[in-house]
Protein backbone atom coordinates (compact mmCIF):
# COMPACT_ATOMS: atom_id res chain seq x y z
CA UNK A 1 0.00 0.00 0.00
CA UNK A 2 1.22 3.56 -0.71
CA UNK A 3 2.28 6.04 1.58
CA UNK A 4 -0.79 8.06 2.86
CA UNK A 5 0.97 11.32 0.99
CA UNK A 6 1.34 9.29 -2.06
CA UNK A 7 -2.48 8.01 -1.36
CA UNK A 8 -4.15 11.51 -1.24
CA UNK A 9 -2.08 12.89 -3.95
CA UNK A 10 -4.09 10.41 -5.95
CA UNK A 11 -7.29 10.65 -4.91
CA UNK A 12 -7.21 14.50 -5.35
CA UNK A 13 -6.23 14.71 -9.39
CA UNK A 14 -8.94 15.88 -10.70
CA UNK A 15 -11.16 16.48 -7.75
CA UNK A 16 -13.91 19.06 -6.99
CA UNK A 17 -15.27 18.97 -3.29
CA UNK A 18 -13.52 16.77 -0.62
CA UNK A 19 -15.53 16.74 1.90
CA UNK A 20 -13.09 16.25 4.34
CA UNK A 21 -9.24 16.14 3.69
CA UNK A 22 -8.21 15.79 7.32
CA UNK A 23 -10.87 13.03 7.78
CA UNK A 24 -10.14 11.74 4.40
CA UNK A 25 -5.92 11.45 6.15
CA UNK A 26 -7.14 9.96 9.03
CA UNK A 27 -9.00 7.09 7.18
CA UNK A 28 -5.78 6.58 5.13
CA UNK A 29 -3.01 6.32 8.16
CA UNK A 30 -5.36 4.05 10.24
CA UNK A 31 -6.55 1.70 7.34
CA UNK A 32 -2.64 1.36 6.41
CA UNK A 33 -1.51 0.85 9.95
CA UNK A 34 -3.99 -1.64 10.63
CA UNK A 35 -4.03 -3.63 6.83
CA UNK A 36 -7.26 -3.14 6.18
CA UNK A 37 -8.81 -1.29 3.56
CA UNK A 38 -11.77 1.82 3.18
CA UNK A 39 -15.26 0.86 2.16
CA UNK A 40 -15.59 3.43 -0.90
CA UNK A 41 -19.21 3.35 -2.01
CA UNK A 42 -20.96 5.07 -5.41
CA UNK A 43 -24.02 4.26 -6.27
CA UNK A 44 -25.75 4.22 -9.73
CA UNK A 45 -29.61 3.68 -10.31
CA UNK A 46 -30.35 1.02 -13.14
CA UNK A 47 -31.59 3.11 -15.87
CA UNK A 48 -30.85 2.23 -19.37
CA UNK A 49 -27.32 3.33 -19.06
CA UNK A 50 -25.17 3.90 -22.89
CA UNK A 51 -21.66 5.30 -21.05
CA UNK A 52 -19.93 7.45 -22.76
CA UNK A 53 -16.54 9.16 -21.38
CA UNK A 54 -18.30 11.73 -19.06
CA UNK A 55 -20.22 9.38 -17.18
CA UNK A 56 -16.12 7.04 -17.01
CA UNK A 57 -14.67 10.16 -15.11
CA UNK A 58 -16.16 8.75 -11.92
CA UNK A 59 -15.55 5.16 -12.16
CA UNK A 60 -12.31 6.30 -13.15
CA UNK A 61 -11.81 8.03 -9.67
CA UNK A 62 -13.27 4.54 -8.19
CA UNK A 63 -10.60 2.98 -10.03
CA UNK A 64 -7.70 5.27 -8.43
CA UNK A 65 -8.88 4.04 -5.03
CA UNK A 66 -9.09 0.21 -6.42
CA UNK A 67 -5.21 0.58 -7.17
CA UNK A 68 -4.54 1.67 -3.98
CA UNK A 69 -6.39 -1.18 -2.32
CA UNK A 70 -9.25 -0.31 -1.38
CA UNK A 71 -12.72 -1.83 -1.26
CA UNK A 72 -15.15 -0.70 -4.11
CA UNK A 73 -18.36 -1.12 -3.61
CA UNK A 74 -20.66 -0.69 -6.65
CA UNK A 75 -23.88 0.25 -5.22
CA UNK A 76 -26.77 -0.44 -8.35
CA UNK A 77 -29.69 1.39 -6.34
CA UNK A 78 -32.53 -1.46 -7.46
CA UNK A 79 -34.60 -0.01 -4.43
CA UNK A 80 -34.00 3.67 -5.04
CA UNK A 81 -34.59 3.39 -9.14
CA UNK A 82 -38.08 2.78 -8.20
CA UNK A 83 -38.50 6.13 -6.97
CA UNK A 84 -36.19 7.90 -9.60
CA UNK A 85 -33.36 10.13 -8.83
CA UNK A 86 -34.81 14.14 -9.00
CA UNK A 87 -31.49 15.29 -9.03
CA UNK A 88 -31.52 17.77 -12.19
CA UNK A 89 -34.59 16.54 -12.88
CA UNK A 90 -37.86 19.51 -13.72
CA UNK A 91 -40.32 16.66 -13.55
CA UNK A 92 -40.97 13.63 -11.66
CA UNK A 93 -39.38 10.52 -12.99
CA UNK A 94 -41.44 7.78 -13.96
CA UNK A 95 -40.36 4.82 -11.64
CA UNK A 96 -38.88 1.87 -12.99
CA UNK A 97 -40.30 -1.84 -13.37
CA UNK A 98 -38.53 -4.78 -12.09
CA UNK A 99 -37.73 -6.01 -15.02
CA UNK A 100 -36.41 -2.86 -16.19
CA UNK A 101 -34.00 -2.72 -13.05
CA UNK A 102 -33.14 -6.27 -13.55
CA UNK A 103 -32.61 -6.27 -17.52
CA UNK A 104 -29.99 -2.38 -16.70
CA UNK A 105 -27.94 -3.49 -14.00
CA UNK A 106 -26.88 -6.41 -16.24
CA UNK A 107 -25.94 -4.33 -18.81
CA UNK A 108 -24.53 -1.71 -16.29
CA UNK A 109 -21.99 -4.20 -14.88
CA UNK A 110 -20.89 -4.95 -18.55
CA UNK A 111 -19.93 -1.96 -19.20
CA UNK A 112 -18.56 -0.43 -15.86
CA UNK A 113 -15.85 -3.46 -15.87
CA UNK A 114 -14.38 -2.46 -18.78
CA UNK A 115 -13.19 0.23 -15.96
CA UNK A 116 -12.54 -1.52 -12.81
CA UNK A 117 -11.41 -4.99 -12.01
CA UNK A 118 -14.19 -7.36 -11.22
CA UNK A 119 -12.51 -9.36 -9.40
CA UNK A 120 -11.82 -6.50 -7.03
CA UNK A 121 -15.58 -4.96 -6.96
CA UNK A 122 -18.18 -5.49 -4.40
CA UNK A 123 -21.34 -5.58 -6.17
CA UNK A 124 -24.49 -4.85 -3.67
CA UNK A 125 -28.07 -4.07 -4.33
CA UNK A 126 -29.64 -1.58 -1.83
CA UNK A 127 -32.85 -3.28 -1.89
CA UNK A 128 -31.48 -6.25 0.57
CA UNK A 129 -31.77 -3.62 3.44
CA UNK A 130 -34.30 -1.16 2.14
CA UNK A 131 -36.56 -3.89 1.81
CA UNK A 132 -36.22 -4.83 5.01
CA UNK A 133 -37.47 -1.49 6.60
CA UNK A 134 -40.62 -1.32 8.48
CA UNK A 135 -43.07 1.71 7.94
CA UNK A 136 -42.23 2.61 11.36
CA UNK A 137 -38.34 3.18 10.70
CA UNK A 138 -38.95 4.88 6.99
CA UNK A 139 -41.32 7.44 9.45
CA UNK A 140 -37.89 7.15 11.93
CA UNK A 141 -35.78 8.14 9.34
CA UNK A 142 -38.05 10.94 7.17
CA UNK A 143 -38.08 12.73 10.12
CA UNK A 144 -34.24 13.71 10.05
CA UNK A 145 -35.42 16.03 7.44
CA UNK A 146 -37.45 19.05 6.71
CA UNK A 147 -39.01 20.66 4.27
CA UNK A 148 -37.38 23.84 3.64
CA UNK A 149 -34.07 21.67 3.92
CA UNK A 150 -35.23 20.00 0.77
CA UNK A 151 -36.11 23.27 -0.78
CA UNK A 152 -32.59 24.82 -0.61
CA UNK A 153 -31.88 21.91 -3.40
CA UNK A 154 -31.49 23.83 -6.19
CA UNK A 155 -33.96 21.56 -8.59
CA UNK A 156 -36.46 21.54 -5.89
CA UNK A 157 -36.50 25.42 -5.35
CA UNK A 158 -37.05 25.61 -9.09
CA UNK A 159 -39.92 22.84 -9.63
CA UNK A 160 -41.35 24.40 -6.26
CA UNK A 161 -41.53 28.27 -7.48
CA UNK A 162 -42.62 27.34 -11.13
CA UNK A 163 -45.70 25.48 -9.61
CA UNK A 164 -44.19 21.97 -11.08
CA UNK A 165 -45.40 19.63 -9.13
CA UNK A 166 -43.15 17.62 -6.27
CA UNK A 167 -44.19 14.02 -5.16
CA UNK A 168 -43.47 13.34 -1.85
CA UNK A 169 -41.66 10.27 -2.35
CA UNK A 170 -38.68 12.56 -4.54
CA UNK A 171 -37.88 13.81 -1.06
CA UNK A 172 -37.49 10.60 0.25
CA UNK A 173 -34.78 10.02 -2.23
CA UNK A 174 -31.67 11.82 -0.43
CA UNK A 175 -32.76 10.03 3.08
CA UNK A 176 -32.78 6.43 1.18
CA UNK A 177 -29.46 7.07 -0.79
CA UNK A 178 -27.58 8.27 2.50
CA UNK A 179 -28.87 5.48 4.98
CA UNK A 180 -27.38 3.12 2.09
CA UNK A 181 -24.14 4.77 3.48
CA UNK A 182 -25.31 3.60 7.18
CA UNK A 183 -26.19 0.19 6.36
CA UNK A 184 -22.63 -0.35 4.40
CA UNK A 185 -20.75 1.75 7.14
CA UNK A 186 -19.13 3.59 3.67
CA UNK A 187 -15.88 5.17 4.65
CA UNK A 188 -15.77 7.47 1.55
CA UNK A 189 -19.04 8.02 -1.50
CA UNK A 190 -18.31 9.41 -4.53
CA UNK A 191 -20.40 11.22 -7.20
CA UNK A 192 -20.68 13.92 -9.29
CA UNK A 193 -21.16 17.52 -8.57
CA UNK A 194 -24.65 17.39 -8.85
CA UNK A 195 -25.20 14.71 -5.78
CA UNK A 196 -23.19 16.73 -3.15
CA UNK A 197 -26.61 16.94 -1.30
CA UNK A 198 -27.57 13.48 -1.39
CA UNK A 199 -24.00 12.25 -0.33
CA UNK A 200 -23.65 15.25 2.79
CA UNK A 201 -27.08 13.45 3.51
CA UNK A 202 -24.72 10.00 3.90
CA UNK A 203 -22.45 11.71 6.34
CA UNK A 204 -25.56 13.41 8.69
CA UNK A 205 -27.19 10.22 8.80
CA UNK A 206 -24.03 8.34 9.58
CA UNK A 207 -23.45 11.07 12.89
CA UNK A 208 -26.93 10.45 13.89
CA UNK A 209 -26.39 6.78 14.42
CA UNK A 210 -23.20 7.47 16.12
CA UNK A 211 -21.39 6.44 12.90
CA UNK A 212 -18.06 7.64 11.86
CA UNK A 213 -18.90 10.17 9.03
CA UNK A 214 -18.04 9.22 5.63
CA UNK A 215 -15.50 11.56 3.66
CA UNK A 216 -17.93 13.22 0.48
CA UNK A 217 -15.76 13.22 -3.03
CA UNK A 218 -17.22 15.06 -6.11
CA UNK A 219 -16.24 14.88 -9.68
CA UNK A 220 -16.27 16.67 -12.05
CA UNK A 221 -18.74 16.83 -15.21
CA UNK A 222 -16.60 16.27 -18.21
CA UNK A 223 -16.73 18.74 -21.12
CA UNK A 224 -17.38 17.82 -24.29
CA UNK A 225 -16.20 17.63 -27.82
CA UNK A 226 -17.29 21.24 -28.18
CA UNK A 227 -15.08 22.21 -25.02
CA UNK A 228 -17.75 24.12 -23.78
CA UNK A 229 -21.05 22.12 -22.85
CA UNK A 230 -20.80 19.82 -20.34
CA UNK A 231 -20.77 16.25 -22.53
CA UNK A 232 -24.44 14.71 -23.34
CA UNK A 233 -25.82 12.30 -26.07
CA UNK A 234 -28.50 15.14 -26.17
CA UNK A 235 -25.91 17.37 -27.57
CA UNK A 236 -23.77 15.23 -30.13
CA UNK A 237 -21.16 16.41 -28.40
CA UNK A 238 -19.96 12.63 -26.66
CA UNK A 239 -18.00 9.89 -27.12
CA UNK A 240 -19.65 6.69 -26.45
CA UNK A 241 -17.60 3.89 -24.88
CA UNK A 242 -19.80 1.39 -26.82
CA UNK A 243 -18.68 3.07 -30.22
CA UNK A 244 -16.47 2.08 -32.69
CA UNK A 245 -12.38 2.03 -32.26
CA UNK A 246 -12.64 4.14 -34.76
CA UNK A 247 -15.05 6.50 -34.22
CA UNK A 248 -13.36 6.74 -30.71
CA UNK A 249 -10.14 7.39 -31.81
CA UNK A 250 -11.40 10.03 -34.49
CA UNK A 251 -13.44 11.90 -32.11
CA UNK A 252 -10.39 12.49 -29.44
CA UNK A 253 -8.18 13.29 -32.16
CA UNK A 254 -11.00 16.09 -33.16
CA UNK A 255 -10.55 17.61 -29.82
CA UNK A 256 -8.55 21.25 -28.77
CA UNK A 257 -5.14 20.74 -27.55
CA UNK A 258 -6.83 22.68 -24.44
CA UNK A 259 -9.22 19.83 -24.01
CA UNK A 260 -6.69 17.06 -24.55
CA UNK A 261 -4.91 17.91 -21.21
CA UNK A 262 -8.07 18.09 -19.27
CA UNK A 263 -9.23 14.60 -20.69
CA UNK A 264 -5.40 13.22 -19.92
CA UNK A 265 -6.01 14.59 -16.15
CA UNK A 266 -9.65 13.33 -15.52
CA UNK A 267 -9.17 9.72 -17.69
CA UNK A 268 -5.79 9.05 -18.46
CA UNK A 269 -3.91 6.05 -16.50
CA UNK A 270 -0.45 8.43 -16.56
CA UNK A 271 0.57 9.90 -13.72
CA UNK A 272 0.01 13.74 -13.64
CA UNK A 273 4.30 14.01 -13.66
CA UNK A 274 4.07 12.16 -17.07
CA UNK A 275 1.13 14.59 -18.32
CA UNK A 276 2.58 17.72 -17.18
CA UNK A 277 6.15 16.31 -19.01
CA UNK A 278 3.94 15.61 -22.36
CA UNK A 279 2.74 19.23 -22.06
CA UNK A 280 6.30 20.54 -21.83
CA UNK A 281 7.60 18.52 -24.60
CA UNK A 282 4.19 19.88 -26.54
CA UNK A 283 4.68 23.68 -25.64
CA UNK A 284 8.49 23.18 -26.50
CA UNK A 285 8.09 22.18 -29.62
CA UNK A 286 9.66 18.83 -29.10
CA UNK A 287 6.40 16.48 -29.45
CA UNK A 288 3.65 17.82 -32.48
CA UNK A 289 0.34 18.17 -30.79
CA UNK A 290 -1.15 15.51 -33.01
CA UNK A 291 1.16 12.89 -31.42
CA UNK A 292 -0.14 13.57 -27.69
CA UNK A 293 -3.97 13.30 -29.06
CA UNK A 294 -2.55 9.65 -30.72
CA UNK A 295 -1.35 8.59 -27.49
CA UNK A 296 -4.76 9.80 -25.60
CA UNK A 297 -6.52 8.06 -28.05
CA UNK A 298 -4.85 4.81 -28.34
CA UNK A 299 -5.16 4.66 -24.44
CA UNK A 300 -9.02 5.16 -24.62
CA UNK A 301 -9.76 2.75 -27.73
CA UNK A 302 -7.45 0.38 -25.95
CA UNK A 303 -9.43 0.51 -22.33
CA UNK A 304 -13.12 0.07 -24.18
CA UNK A 305 -11.47 -2.50 -26.86
CA UNK A 306 -7.94 -3.82 -26.83
CA UNK A 307 -4.68 -3.10 -27.97
CA UNK A 308 -4.98 -4.32 -31.59
CA UNK A 309 -8.13 -2.43 -32.13
CA UNK A 310 -6.24 1.01 -30.90
CA UNK A 311 -3.21 0.16 -33.56
CA UNK A 312 -5.86 -0.91 -36.23
CA UNK A 313 -7.72 2.69 -35.65
CA UNK A 314 -4.77 4.65 -35.79
CA UNK A 315 -3.83 2.92 -39.47
CA UNK A 316 -7.41 3.54 -40.56
CA UNK A 317 -7.07 7.11 -39.67
CA UNK A 318 -3.99 7.68 -41.59
CA UNK A 319 -5.39 5.61 -44.37
CA UNK A 320 -8.72 7.78 -44.90
CA UNK A 321 -6.88 10.94 -43.95
CA UNK A 322 -3.42 11.36 -44.53
CA UNK A 323 -3.72 9.16 -47.83
CA UNK A 324 -7.49 9.49 -48.94
CA UNK A 325 -7.59 5.65 -48.88
CA UNK A 326 -10.67 3.36 -47.40
CA UNK A 327 -10.11 1.37 -43.95
CA UNK A 328 -9.00 -1.82 -43.92
CA UNK A 329 -11.55 -3.19 -42.12
CA UNK A 330 -14.99 -2.04 -43.61
CA UNK A 331 -18.52 -3.54 -42.30
CA UNK A 332 -20.67 -5.37 -45.18
CA UNK A 333 -24.28 -6.49 -44.75
CA UNK A 334 -26.53 -8.05 -46.99
CA UNK A 335 -30.05 -6.39 -47.41
CA UNK A 336 -32.79 -8.76 -49.28
CA UNK A 337 -35.39 -6.90 -50.96
CA UNK A 338 -38.16 -7.02 -54.19
CA UNK A 339 -37.73 -3.59 -54.71
CA UNK A 340 -35.94 -1.62 -57.89
CA UNK A 341 -34.60 0.78 -55.39
CA UNK A 342 -34.43 1.88 -51.52
CA UNK A 343 -34.37 4.88 -49.89
CA UNK A 344 -31.07 6.37 -49.36
CA UNK A 345 -31.94 7.86 -45.50
CA UNK A 346 -33.03 3.66 -44.77
CA UNK A 347 -30.62 1.95 -46.05
CA UNK A 348 -28.30 4.32 -43.92
CA UNK A 349 -30.18 2.75 -41.06
CA UNK A 350 -29.47 -0.99 -42.16
CA UNK A 351 -26.46 -0.24 -42.66
CA UNK A 352 -26.24 0.84 -39.02
CA UNK A 353 -24.48 3.77 -40.00
CA UNK A 354 -27.06 6.40 -38.54
CA UNK A 355 -29.70 5.50 -35.60
CA UNK A 356 -33.14 6.40 -37.80
CA UNK A 357 -34.27 7.80 -41.04
CA UNK A 358 -34.43 11.24 -40.03
CA UNK A 359 -30.46 11.17 -38.55
CA UNK A 360 -29.98 10.10 -42.12
CA UNK A 361 -31.74 12.96 -43.37
CA UNK A 362 -30.22 15.46 -41.64
CA UNK A 363 -26.90 14.20 -42.37
CA UNK A 364 -27.98 14.13 -46.32
CA UNK A 365 -28.64 18.05 -45.68
CA UNK A 366 -25.51 18.57 -44.03
CA UNK A 367 -23.32 17.29 -46.70
CA UNK A 368 -21.74 14.19 -44.83
CA UNK A 369 -23.37 11.38 -46.62
CA UNK A 370 -21.06 9.89 -50.10
CA UNK A 371 -22.55 6.93 -51.83
CA UNK A 372 -19.95 5.02 -54.18
CA UNK A 373 -17.74 8.05 -53.09
CA UNK A 374 -20.07 10.89 -54.46
CA UNK A 375 -21.38 13.06 -52.08
CA UNK A 376 -25.22 12.56 -52.04
CA UNK A 377 -27.40 16.19 -51.68
CA UNK A 378 -30.77 14.84 -52.08
CA UNK A 379 -32.52 13.96 -49.33
CA UNK A 380 -35.25 12.23 -51.35
CA UNK A 381 -32.44 10.10 -53.52
CA UNK A 382 -33.71 6.16 -54.01
CA UNK A 383 -30.42 3.69 -54.61
CA UNK A 384 -30.83 1.02 -57.40
CA UNK A 385 -31.11 -2.28 -55.42
CA UNK A 386 -28.58 -4.44 -57.45
CA UNK A 387 -25.14 -5.09 -56.54
CA UNK A 388 -22.90 -3.82 -53.70
CA UNK A 389 -22.76 -0.24 -52.87
CA UNK A 390 -20.20 1.65 -50.48
CA UNK A 391 -22.01 3.96 -48.25
CA UNK A 392 -19.95 6.50 -45.80
CA UNK A 393 -20.99 9.13 -43.45
CA UNK A 394 -19.35 11.30 -42.09
CA UNK A 395 -15.44 11.09 -42.38
CA UNK A 396 -14.94 7.97 -39.88
CA UNK A 397 -18.38 5.66 -40.91
CA UNK A 398 -17.99 3.06 -43.44
CA UNK A 399 -20.23 0.70 -44.82
CA UNK A 400 -20.86 -1.93 -47.51
CA UNK A 401 -24.49 -3.01 -48.78
CA UNK A 402 -24.94 -5.72 -50.77
CA UNK A 403 -28.06 -6.28 -52.21
CA UNK A 404 -29.76 -9.75 -52.73
CA UNK A 405 -33.01 -10.84 -54.36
Amino acid sequence: MKTVEEQVALIERGTVDLISREELIKKLTRAREAGRPLAVKAGFDPTAPDLHLGHTVLLQKLKHFQQLGHQIIFLIGDFTGLIGDPTGKSDTRPPLTREDIERNAETYKEQVFKILDPEKTKVVFNSTWLGELSSYEMIRLASRLTVARMLERDDFKKRFESNRPISIHEFLYPLIQGYDSVALGADVELGGTDQLFNLLMGRDLQKSRDQEPQVVLTVPLLEGLDGVNKMSKSLGNYIGISESADDIFGKVLSISDELMFRYYELLSDLSMNEIEQLRQDMETGRIHPKAVKVRLAKELVARFHDQDAAESAERNFDQVFKKHELPDEIPEKEIVTEDESVWLPKLLVEAGLVTSTSDGRRMIKQNAVSVDGKKIHDMNTDIPASGTVLLQVGKRRFGRMKFKK
